[in-house]
């Protein structure tokens, strides 16, 4: 015959240390789990904070209007010179993300293998589209700017 002493929560058995570090062990080895399943769902796109400002003051025009190709590696870019006028090619790859290096024939990203001309169209994947062009303006105190926020067509040049 059962009492009620027996099933009162007085005399029942108290948690015991083990429990709770068992019990501890377990959770943290789920939130570790969960973690690095976020961390490898968000791998394969490109991470970046986003800039203050897209327009950034580059120096005065003087400073741009000779030379085939300037590279301006704090605001990954290049500044380019044709006989139609200033344009500037953004050195993100168009992949993932990673930033392009310049080379005699056009442009290389170390991280996968993609090339790209001296115009930026890609010459061999996996970059699935050209580099990007930005749009260059004259600010009114006369140094060139760039909208890293604003593709712009390949045809358009900043005539210097």
């Amino acid at each position: 015959m059962s009492t009620d002493l027996e099933t009162s929560r007085r005399f029942a058995k108290p948690k015991e240390r083990r429990d709770f570090l068992g019990l501890a062990a377990v959770w943290s080895a789920a939130v570790t789990v969960a973690w690095g399943l976020i961390g490898a769902l968000r791998l394969p796109y490109p991470w970046a904070l986003p800039e203050s400002s897209p327009r950034v003051k580059l120096g005065p025009l003087s400073d741009f209007s000779n030379g085939d190709t300037i590279p301006i590696p704090e605001q990954r870019l290049w500044i380019r010179h044709d006989q139609g006028g200033l344009f500037a090619i953004s050195a993100v790859c168009t992949h993932l993300g990673c930033i392009v290096s310049a080379v005699p024939e056009g442009y290389f990203c170390p991280c996968h293998g993609s090339r790209f001309d001296r115009q930026g169209e890609v010459i061999s994947g996996p970059a699935p589209r050209a580099l990007r062009y930005l749009q260059l303006s004259v600010s009114p105190d006369g140094q060139l700017l760039v909208n890293q926020d604003q593709e712009v067509d390949p045809s358009v040049r900043l005539q210097a």
